[in-house]
């Protein structure tokens, strides 16, 4: 069975049971609201958005959140997609975990019926608890680590899990690549125990050996012994697990320090922001990743145009899965025809198969994204499609 039968396989397992299709023109939304949904909406539905505007994760994470939310509002407004406005009151959440649980109590607190947002599963982890207890829905855009779906029935994640991501990744690269002695290196904070077991079990289903995992905490910048160890091993190829700004050291010191362009970097949620940022170092490295500017999903390309002549920018992988979160939550808000919290759960929950720039997108029993990973080679310093 090649790749795409795999991951195919894959996701019609996990979503067996969900019946209710929500569907959608290729650039927006077109449900139209089941007659069980008779509630009259306010002429504005208040949005919860709580992202980092300062702090160290505003430049990579909270500011393109902030764009993809934002250009969506305006395309669902415009277009008149729902009987009221969407609007938004926006917290910092000052990018720390404090910050996020204090962001998610004043929206409860305000009365939102749904809160998108939150950029680090560590900050998920303890600030969603506070809207599941409320009854409050808390729709992550861009927070993929393992095992936070076990938070409740409220808290959805519009991106990868991080378990599928990986083994996704690793059997599109194994096969290509051919590598079979491999290190990691990763954030203890962030993705802890988990991502061991998950990236160990994919390995040894392929049959690659690892021969050393190297751990560091959040923050840290020299990277010199983890590094050291690792080529000292030998590897065909380095998995690299880490926020963005550890990410591209660990790019740039690993080059620097004589580990050679035949080791492969294979390195998860790994942005052109990265790249540019790691320079020459960043080259050949190996991404797996939910979004990609060079796909052909549904209203992908007119997205990277609009946002191009909306903020001069490219698209970031943050601001594409921000975007595609709230068109989401809108065909949630459309089929329950509500503002009810356990309405536009329930229809949120039954999301199967909707087009969005990210693929057709489902959500699973336990509220975690379904669409094919995508993954992709840097080369020239811009990225190509890896198969």
């Amino acid at each position: 069975m090649n790749t795409k039968g795999i991951i195919i396989l894959l996701f019609l397992l996990t979503i067996t049971g969900l019946n209710i299709v929500l569907s959608g023109c290729e650039r927006v939304v077109s449900i139209l609201p089941d007659n069980e949904g008779s509630q009259t909406m306010d002429e504005e539905i208040p949005i919860g958005v709580v992202v980092p505007l300062t702090g160290q994760y505003a430049e990579p994470y909270g500011i393109p959140m902030q764009r993809g939310f934002e250009l969506a509002r305006e395309e669902i407004n415009n277009a008149h997609l729902l009987d009221a406005n969407l609007t938004f009151i926006t917290v910092d959440d000052q990018s720390t975990v404090s910050g996020a649980m204090a962001a998610v109590q004043q929206l409860v607190d305000q009365g939102v019926p749904a809160i998108v947002g939150i950029a680090l599963s560590i900050q998920l982890a303890d600030a969603f608890p506070i809207a599941q207890k409320n009854g409050v829905v808390g729709l992550s855009s861009v927070s993929a680590a393992i095992g936070l779906s076990s938070i409740g029935d409220f808290i959805f994640r519009t991106p990868i899990a991080g378990d599928i991501q990986t083994s996704v990744g690793v059997t599109v690269t194994e096969k290509k690549l051919g590598y079979k002695k491999v290190a990691y290196i990763y954030d203890s904070d962030i993705f802890g125990e988990t991502i061991r077991a998950v990236l160990r079990n994919a390995l040894e289903a392929k049959g690659v050996e690892i021969l050393t995992a190297q751990a560091f905490q959040t923050g840290t910048t020299d990277f010199s012994q983890q590094l050291t160890r690792i080529m000292d091993e030998k590897p065909d190829a380095l998995f690299i697990y880490a926020l963005a700004q550890e990410m591209t050291e660990i790019i740039i010191q690993g080059r620097a320090i004589g580990i050679p362009d035949a080791v492969h970097f294979l390195v998860p949620d790994l942005s052109k922001d990265e790249v540019q940022k790691a320079g020459d170092a960043a080259e050949g490295a190996i991404a797996f990743t939910g979004w990609s500017s060079l796909s052909n999903t549904p209203g992908n390309q007119t997205f990277v145009q609009n946002y191009r002549a909306k903020y001069g920018i490219e698209p970031e992988p943050w601001a594409a899965q921000s975007y595609a979160t709230l068109y989401i939550l809108a065909a949630a808000i459309q089929k329950a025809g509500s503002t009810d919290a356990v309405a536009i759960q329930d229809a949120l929950a039954q999301t199967m198969d909707f087009p969005t720039i990210l693929g057709n997108f489902s959500f699973d029993p336990n509220g975690e994204a379904i669409y094919a990973p995508i993954v992709l080679i840097v080369k020239d310093g811009e990225f190509q499609v890896f198969e």
